[in-house]
């Protein structure tokens, strides 16, 4: 099996990413697979009527893969790399994941859009509309209030204004100094300050969990911003929340995060291309083995599938004659 990773940054950089692609090599190597990884700017992209075997990388035509695993921020770096995901899946590459759930998930307004179309509990949330009707906003959400930028990762972009005063003042600087940036509003959970869950979903099954606390007192509680984690074994509830979440929204490999809550748990977000460093700090869980062992059980049971289809098509004939 052939897995070609696609990342946008230096592969021996010090960052929790590049740590993580390291990890899929290294993992992929134990288990025999030829894993590969590419910068998106290697690829060039012709469409035809004629070619589907092969891609351009550096100017080379290249075979196909079995599988392209994007690990990186497509959205952030531009049309381009977005547009590469796309060309392989036209091309029959299985894709974890696909461009269009790529697109959603990193809208976070069109997350929650579908999630709450199929009653799946997300925090009340709230598209930003310049100039800011303070008073609606109040009305419909309150205060304290969370702000997200719409495409923010990692925790970056995200804030909380505690009353009506600050948030005006923040609305008002930001109408005068950024006035077309996408913001989203949302009601701020209580009962997870500072705390959430991380359950990390691969084709179906969540085969990792762990809680998120922050150290300082504050209310996110992301990783990579120092926050603490411990594993966290996830009740029936937590596990169909996240995995529904997941088949919603198309997503072969997903790390979808709840927020505790009076009924239960919440949604606060899901990702795409989820990081799993911490996770693997705090359980025992492989997770670039458990990617790879799902790629190899998709192309078994396609084989498999293939193999049902020829026997009843010579069932057939043999009937017919």
């Amino acid at each position: 099996m052939e897995v070609w990773i696609l990342f946008n940054e230096e592969i021996e950089s010090s960052s929790a990413e590049a740590f993580e692609v390291r990890r899929f090599l290294s993992e992929g190597k134990e288990m025999g697979i030829d894993v590969k990884v590419f910068h998106p700017e290697q690829f060039d992209l012709l469409v035809d009527d004629e070619n589907k075997d092969t891609i351009l990388i550096d100017g080379k035509p290249t075979p196909l893969p079995d599988f392209v695993l994007p690990r990186c921020y497509v959205i952030d770096s531009g049309y381009f790399s977005l547009a590469v995901v796309r060309q392989l899946e036209r091309m029959g590459v299985r894709i974890f994941n696909d461009s269009a759930s790529i697109e959603m998930v990193s809208d976070k307004m069109h997350t929650h859009q579908a999630l709450a179309e199929s009653n799946i509990p997300t925090p009340t949330t709230m598209l930003a509309k310049f100039p800011i009707d303070i008073d609606l906003v109040e009305r419909h959400i309150g205060f304290p209030i969370v702000v997200k930028t719409l495409l923010g990762v990692n925790g970056t972009g995200v804030f909380l204004i505690d009353n009506h005063d600050s948030f005006a003042d923040l609305m008002s600087l930001i109408e005068q100094t950024s006035p077309n940036i996408q913001l989203i509003f949302q009601k701020y959970i209580a009962m997870s300050h500072g705390r959430d869950l991380r359950l990390f979903v691969v084709d179906g099954e969540v085969v990792a969990s762990m809680e998120r606390r922050a150290n300082d007192g504050g209310f996110k509680a992301n990783y990579t911003q120092g926050a603490k984690v411990v594993q966290f074994n996830p009740d029936e509830e937590a596990r169909e929340i996240a995995i529904r979440t997941a088949e919603i929204l198309n997503l072969q490999v997903a790390g979808i995060d709840l927020l505790y809550d009076q009924n239960g748990y919440t949604v606060c977000e899901a990702n795409s291309f989820p990081g799993f460093k911490g996770l693997e700090s705090c359980t025992k869980v492989n997770i670039p083995q458990a990617i790879f062992k799902a790629m190899q059980q998709r192309i078994g049971a396609e084989y498999a599938d293939q193999n049902v289809t020829a026997l009843a098509a010579n069932d057939v004939a043999k009937i017919a004659s």
